[in-house]
């Protein structure tokens, strides 16, 4: 008889600290993942300005790159069209 109530105490007794423990983990979870998320959002805005600020430069060299072109196809011509003259 004894025994048995012995028993029941300490399953009780654990079934307390499970739950517990089980509150204090679920608690630690949700602050770890609100956590990550701030991380997350963190990061995806910098990457994304990052990509901006590189698409830009990389506009800004091509249109250079263009004008570039543009010149040295006009003066070839121009110097085409003197020589045959």
């Amino acid at each position: 008889m004894v025994d048995a109530t012995y028993r029941g105490d300490l399953r009780d007794l654990n079934e307390l600290n499970f739950a517990r423990f089980d509150a204090k983990l679920e608690q630690r979870v949700e602050g770890l993942q609100a956590k990550l998320e701030t991380k997350m959002a963190e990061l995806q805005a910098r990457f994304e300005q990052r990509l901006a600020e590189m698409e830009t430069r990389l506009t800004r060299r091509l249109f250079n790159f263009w004008i570039a072109q543009a010149a040295t196809t006009a003066a070839l011509v121009f110097a085409v069209v003197k020589l045959v003259h």
